[in-house]
């Protein structure tokens, strides 16, 4: 068994952030998908990796490698390359795509969403073929360019190279490598998601406010048909939105009561709140985040929102929602509930655009492969690992992999983030100290698989 010099396994993994976070991979902008394909490309070639690269109409190219090891237990590893957009830009205190180190810190989009994992996975693998000059175990790898934008080709390219992508298990993209009570992550599934956008036009144009008193408002219009959606106290008010909502098991509530504590702390302090709604906490607080389905308003536009005043009476309004669905909601019965309430309830007017949408999926608690990546978190940790039968943001490609491979996979613990890393906001950033966990966890489970162990 290779014994691996993290020092410099965490080095080169920097130096491999620092070069992928260079390229403003946006993919919502449609920026640098090619070039930063071609650069994890080159990165997995040098690195050993026979490549190529998948290509689906109307998407960026994802990038495929596979190399043998010593076993032929087959891991298929999961990334993306593309990030989110960077606004806004004034917010950030460092150039958003220039590694930037400060305070243990180093700062770039990208850096905990997703690429600093992907640097992590490159840098041990490159130190265990040069330890060793050769790999524990088989691995594949598929790194996407549209996971920021709900991995819309992903079942296709699945689809379409189903014998290249074949293994014995997968790894998604990881969990937390260090909680703040230095306990291990693990997460075995994800909720669904239904995106949408509702818009209400109801005059030629804006007009002067005046006319408020005897012409509808599209701004007013919109606010009435969005409060009908959920009731005070939170509940979604849309008939047969929870008819076919799975409880979670025995084993999942088990699980969610051993969950570590620390979680809790991190993101109230990471969202500035005293309180979560109702004042949940502990593993009450824990289920609902896992297995309660959402209705969120994501965006409004309206009318005039720049500096001073302009009084206009809005001809047009939109909102942007999200659902987050749980086992056994689906997106399109989603759909289909919504545009009923909101026929039922007499917004007619309202026009409804899907955006995107995943299904919920995971892997069960008592696969086998759940528990051999448990123990190896737990003996590299030296603690008990938290794991989460479910958590409460949506990885599309979970139901494409388990649909056409079926393969059990899990969200490991080898991603240095935590949950105050503002992975979707300006400053995003990864701490240094949670590198070194990340790495030996994914040199651990490497060695372990290909002992068959």
């Amino acid at each position: 068994m290779a014994s691996l010099n993290h020092e410099l396994v965490e080095s080169d993994a920097l130096g491999l952030l620092e070069r992928l976070c260079r390229e403003p991979s946006v993919s919502a902008e449609g920026r640098a998908l090619d070039t930063t394909a071609a650069l994890v490309e080159e990165l997995l070639a040098d690195t050993g990796f026979a490549t190529r690269q998948l290509q689906v109409d109307d998407a960026p190219p994802a990038v495929y490698g596979e190399q043998r090891g010593r076993s032929a237990y087959t891991l298929l590893l999961y990334n993306h390359y593309d990030v989110q957009p960077v606004d806004p830009l004034e917010l950030w205190d460092s150039p958003p795509f220039e590694l930037t180190r400060r305070d243990g810190k180093v700062y770039a989009r990208g850096t905990a969403d997703n690429k600093g994992e992907l640097a992590v996975r490159l840098a041990v693998i490159r130190a265990l073929l040069e330890e060793s000059g050769e790999l524990p175990c088989t691995i594949r790898w598929i790194v996407e360019g549209e996971e920021e934008i709900g991995s819309p080709h992903f079942d296709e390219i699945v689809r379409q190279n189903i014998e290249a992508l074949r293994a014995d298990a997968c790894l998604w993209e990881g969990s937390p490598a260090r909680l703040t009570d230095g306990r291990p992550s693990i997460g075995l599934g994800f909720k669904g998601v239904l995106a949408v956008r509702l818009n209400v036009r109801l005059l030629a144009s804006d007009a002067h406010s005046s006319v408020a008193a005897v012409a509808e408002s599209a701004a007013w219009r919109l606010v009435q048909a969005l409060a009908s959606l959920r009731d005070a106290s939170g509940r979604v008010r849309i008939t047969g939105f929870y008819d076919t909502v799975r409880a979670p098991t025995d084993a999942e509530r088990q699980a969610i009561a051993e969950m570590s504590d620390a979680t809790e702390e991190d993101l109230r302090e990471s969202l500035g709140i005293d309180e979560f709604i109702d004042g949940l906490n502990g593993a009450e607080l824990r289920e609902r985040a896992a297995f309660a389905p959402t209705c969120n308003i994501a965006g409004f536009r309206s009318g005039y929102s720049g500096p001073g005043m302009k009084t206009v009476l809005p001809a047009e309004a939109s909102a942007w929602l999200d659902f987050r669905l749980v086992p056994d909601q689906t997106a399109a019965d989603t759909l289909d509930l919504l545009r009923a309430h909101l026929r039922i309830e007499g917004f007619e007017d309202v026009e409804v655009n899907a955006l995107a949408s995943a299904e919920a999926a995971g892997t069960s608690i008592h696969d086998p492969f759940v528990e051999q990546v448990r123990r190896v978190a737990e003996e590299t940790a030296g603690r008990p690992a938290s794991v989460a039968p479910r958590i409460g943001a949506t990885l599309p490609i979970i139901a494409s992999l388990d649909r056409h491979l079926g393969v059990p996979g899990v969200a490991p613990p080898d991603n240095p983030f935590y949950f105050g890393a503002n992975a979707h906001a300006p400053n995003e950033h990864i701490r240094l100290d949670d590198l070194r966990p990340a790495i030996a966890f994914t040199e651990a489970l490497l060695e372990a698989l290909g002992d068959g162990v």
